[in-house]
């Protein structure tokens, strides 16, 4: 009978002289090896019935394999595969089992395991899952503390046109900065928007938006050509969790109003649809009252930032302890002679590594962390 145990096969074998030469009790025999009485037992019974050839390690292999795919079985499934290359399994059984009722076919993770062991299936390469910075708890003590963001779903006006509104708001007064109809969210079309509202109304303390595009990446931190240049500003981007609207519940409250309001029946094209929002951004402003702000408007509440938006970048300064490094145009830097990828997002910006422990260091970009750099590795860690 086949079998497996943790003690080596000499062990076993010492344990049976032991025994035939009867110098010591079952119960003191088994204390000395560290094994129950039970296994001790065991092990004699099976060097009389098989001599010790029988303490030997045994195969593990099963003597029966329920899950094991036939050989006609195997040739039918792989040709359809073949024939469908696109196909998984779940979507080959589907297809061949109304064909051969006669047949018993195995599960779908079987099929699938098949599919690998022929060949038949590419391994896909497994993607860096980054952790999500976390969300910052909704304070506002002024306006100005925290804007809020978001593209409203896209619609189409009468001329075909696609038109992706993109507003922000004033979380503490609710007023409602911006209402754009682009004509599509990149981040070309929603930085020129943030950049005419910064000048307009000076910057916020920071910016609260979903995890889409332009505002995240899947990337390391979820960095992004958008969330990079807001940190340049000194503007925390605040980020909620995915699937959680209703950590940006006055902002999707807002986009409920709009929509019933200036956006059906939708206008004959941009231009007009542009000129519906700017009116509807002036009555929600000026004119409706809001219920949070007790009856007031939100532009009687609101006045524009202190801090103004500088026309030139200021450099990025790093404290002196801290190694800077520069990103290159692939997205990569250079440390302790490797060459190390870090976010394409971060090109032509400095970095600043510091050191907290032995070989462990801590990666930042301006005033945010973004992760940890073992010497051990070389690998970067969120």
């Amino acid at each position: 009978m086949p079998w497996q145990q943790s003690t080596p096969y000499s062990e076993r074998r010492r344990f049976v002289d032991d025994w035939l030469h009867g110098h010591h009790t079952m119960k003191a025999l088994c204390e000395r090896y560290s094994i129950s009485r039970k296994t001790g037992y065991k092990w004699l019974r099976r060097y009389r019935e098989d001599g010790l050839k029988a303490l030997k390690d045994g195969s593990r292999r099963p003597k029966s394999s329920p899950s094991k795919v036939g050989e006609e079985m195997t040739k039918l499934l792989c040709a359809a595969r073949r024939h469908h290359p696109t196909w998984g399994a779940r979507k080959l059984l589907d297809n061949l089992e109304p064909k051969h009722p006669e047949l018993e076919f195995p599960a779908a993770s079987t099929v699938g395991d098949l599919l690998k062991r022929e060949g038949l299936v590419k391994g896909r390469v497994r993607r860096t899952r980054y952790l999500h910075p976390g969300v910052a708890p909704v304070v506002t003590q002024e306006p100005n503390d925290l804007w809020t963001a978001d593209f409203k779903g896209h619609f189409k006006t009468r001329d075909g046109v696609y038109c992706y509104p993109l507003t922000v708001a004033d979380l503490h007064t609710r007023k409602l900065l911006g209402c754009d109809a682009l004509l599509s969210t990149k981040s070309d079309g929603a930085k020129a928007c943030f950049t005419r509202l910064f000048r307009e109304y000076g910057m916020p303390k920071a910016i609260r938006t979903d995890n889409g595009v332009p505002f995240a990446s899947n990337g390391l931190h979820g960095l992004i050509s958008l969330n990079v240049w807001w940190m340049r500003l000194g503007i925390v981007h605040q980020r909620i969790l995915p699937a959680h609207p209703q950590q940006n519940g006055a902002h999707e409250r807002m986009h409920r109003t709009m929509k019933a309001e200036a956006t059906r029946p939708p206008q004959s094209s941009r231009v007009t649809q542009q000129r519906t929002f700017d009116l509807f951004r002036a009555e929600y402003n000026d004119e409706r009252p809001h219920e949070t702000l007790k009856g007031k408007t939100p532009s009687s509440q609101y006045t524009p930032s202190p801090r103004e938006y500088p026309e030139r970048l200021a450099p990025i300064e790093y404290p002196a302890h801290y190694e800077k490094r520069f990103v290159n145009n692939a997205g990569t830097f250079r440390f302790k002679n490797k060459l190390l990828f870090i976010a394409s997002a971060l090109k032509q910006n400095y970095i600043g590594l510091e050191e907290v422990d032995d070989g462990l260091w801590n990666i930042h970009f301006c005033n945010t962390l973004l992760a940890t750099l073992h010497e051990s590795d070389f690998k970067i860690r969120p």
